[in-house]
């Protein structure tokens, strides 16, 4: 039997302008987690996919070409040129909420990408490079034009700042000066990211150049945080969070619940706060003195918040195999 795990997500900064080739910077979300199991055998002699949590349990050549989970496993298969895969049964279970831009699809694919790579062997696929490279393929399936950031980010387990680009895109891991502690608070929203990125795109077509403006300001927006994380600065960090928000408010990305969690935070004495991911639901975040987070948190469950966590970001790789 092996098992992987890979983390939520959360983007920092740039997100939607990092479609267009603008910087962005993710971190992993290690406290909750995708996880799959690979172990020999099934009770019909396939490959048998079991997802407990939604009451799914299905034969790998049954699923539909759509079907992301059987995705991840004939995307391995491909890649390592294996015509016949042995009898096997895949239990995969998740701690991410679906639909809020915690990256939950991707994790659950790398997860099972690892898992499966590592039982079978194929020690060409299991290091970060390989499971990043084969969960952006399968992310296309829930995403259409994916950014390329979730699969980056769950893969290599760190901070990372990326940018789309040719051959290859630019990734970088990088460690930050102090941890960061996150505050995270769900807006109960879910949001399609495959919807908004296309009403974005939808937009920067039919005005080029005010969106190429709001992308080259995220753009500058990440680089000063990358050096804000570096520095340790955190008030600077959450000065620049509010103006990132800003910018994607302008896009028509934020919602009256975002807006409502974003005062929400500030007026409670966090640093800065901002949306996180493809927007119209799911995520905000926000940072705060460690002395306030308990006021913010409180604050943010009156106005409505579903569920507020904290979380620490540090600059440590986790190895999601054993």
């Amino acid at each position: 039997m092996t098992i992987a795990t890979a983390p939520g997500k959360i983007i920092l900064f740039g997100e939607h302008a990092v479609v267009y080739g603008r910087p962005a910077i993710a971190a992993p979300l290690s406290q909750v987690r995708a996880r799959a199991v690979v172990s020999d055998g099934s009770r019909d002699g396939s490959v048998r996919l079991i997802v407990p949590d939604l009451g799914q349990a299905f034969a790998l050549h049954e699923a539909e070409e759509e079907n992301a989970l059987a995705a991840a496993v004939r995307q391995l298969q491909r890649a390592a040129d294996i015509d016949q895969l042995p009898a096997l049964t895949i239990t995969v279970s998740s701690q991410i909420p679906i639909a809020s831009g915690l990256g939950s699809g991707a994790a659950i694919t790398a997860a099972i990408i690892r898992a499966l790579a590592q039982h079978l062997g194929l020690v060409d696929f299991v290091g970060n490079t390989a499971v990043s490279d084969l969960t952006y393929e399968v992310e296309k399936i829930y995403h259409g034009t994916p950014s390329g950031i979730d699969n980056t980010v769950v893969a290599y387990e760190q901070p990372v700042y990326f940018q789309r680009g040719q051959p290859r895109n630019r990734i970088e891991p990088f460690a930050v000066a102090r941890p960061l502690r996150l505050i995270v608070a769900d807006t109960g929203v879910s949001s399609s990211t495959r919807q908004v990125v296309g009403d974005v795109r939808h937009q920067w077509q039919a005005n080029r150049q005010v969106f190429e403006d709001l992308f080259d300001q995220c753009g500058s927006i990440t680089e000063r945080a990358r050096q804000a994380l570096q520095a340790g600065d955190m008030v600077r960090l959450g000065q620049l969070m509010t103006k990132n928000h800003a910018l994607l408010r302008t896009m028509t990305v934020s919602s009256t619940e975002l807006e409502r969690l974003v005062e929400t935070a500030v007026a409670a004495g966090a640093w800065g706060a901002k949306l996180s991911g493809a927007g119209r639901g799911g995520n905000m975040i926000a940072i705060a003195p460690e002395w306030h987070e308990e006021t913010v948190r409180q604050a943010l469950l009156a106005a409505g918040a579903r569920h507020v966590f904290t979380t620490t970001v540090s600059g440590e790789p986790v190895i999601g195999i054993r």
